[in-house]
């Protein structure tokens, strides 16, 4: 059974004329006609009863109607799905962003590629450093912006695009909040927001807390869950500058800097890039991170020099 020869009786149910049928397959009448009698020839049975002026449905014609008319339903939607498909071949990127990286920092970037690549879609997917990295090496993301990152397997291309500082993120109700930096002893003093699995923990309890552990107050894993315990007064906590934070919070900076964090961009190594994932690494690669990501009030991050973006 061929969708033309259904497109025929289609046609034909619907007039119940032979000529009319034709023009509007835009066919030849003695076409159509042959491609009617071969559907029937496969069916087994008359479709179609005609008799000079007379073009009627047989009991068989009205009986596998619906179903035609839903073969070439789905037919035409798979081909409508397929062309969809390659429309968007070389337009799709998936970006996998850390929980601490905010999706204003890739917003720049996506504007600038979006004008010289056609029908540009770009999904965003959060994810821990980790997961993201699987997710690159099993094909569900293109590309990945993630913060300090331990043991990057070895199929794992990585840039450093900047690095930022930890600072202390707090409610503005806190003792602390009005201060212009906050030193050692301050911490010291203050109650701390632990983020469960944090590698960065250790090196501020090192650099910090040599000698006895900080005030730990409450815990999670989720970012933003600590940012509602700090907004309610329950303590401080210790995250990236650049970290997406409710508007409700403020943040100081640390007394000399001492911790901070590289902002990487991650790609699948030997995998053909598409022309937006090409574009992508190369304007992420060669942007000036220090006039889009600068200090709030302080001296701008430190970047890497990139002579050249990738093939």
């Amino acid at each position: 059974m061929e969708l033309q020869q259904v497109r025929y009786f289609l046609a034909v149910a619907t007039t119940l004329n032979f000529t009319r049928a034709a023009e509007q397959c835009n066919v030849t009448q003695p076409s159509l006609t042959k491609g009617v009698q071969r559907l029937e020839q496969e069916l087994g049975g008359q479709l179609i009863f005609r008799e000079r002026q007379l073009t009627q449905l047989t009991d068989l014609g009205k009986e596998v109607l619906p179903m035609l008319e839903r073969t070439l339903a789905s037919a035409q939607a798979v081909r409508r799905r397929a062309q969809e498909f390659r429309c968007k071949e070389v337009a799709p990127l998936k970006i996998g962003l850390a929980p601490s990286i905010s999706a204003s920092l890739v917003l720049d970037p996506i504007v600038e590629i979006a004008k010289f690549v056609p029908g540009l879609h770009v999904e965003l997917r959060e994810g821990s450093a980790e997961k993201l990295v699987d997710l690159l090496l099993e094909g569900e993301i293109n590309a990945a912006m993630v913060g300090d990152v331990q043991d990057m397997p070895a199929r794992i291309d990585d840039w450093l695009l900047f690095e930022e500082r930890y600072v202390a993120v707090l409610a503005p109700t806190h003792q602390l909040a009005n201060r212009p930096s906050i030193g050692v002893d301050d911490l010291r003093e203050t109650v701390l927001l632990e983020r469960a699995g944090c590698e960065v923990a250790s090196k501020i309890q090192q650099l910090y807390f040599p000698e006895e552990p900080p005030h730990l107050g409450h815990c999670s894993g989720n970012d933003l869950h600590l940012q509602h315990m700090a907004a309610a007064g329950f303590g401080v906590i210790l995250a990236p500058e650049h970290m997406p934070r409710l508007p409700t919070l403020k943040t100081i900076p640390l007394e000399g800097n001492p911790v901070s964090r590289e902002v990487r961009l991650l790609a699948v190594q030997g995998r053909r890039y598409s022309p937006a994932l090409d574009a992508f690494v190369k304007v992420a690669r060669l942007r000036d991170w220090a006039v889009e990501v600068p200090h709030q009030g302080m001296p701008r991050a430190t970047l890497p020099e990139v002579a050249s973006a990738p093939a």
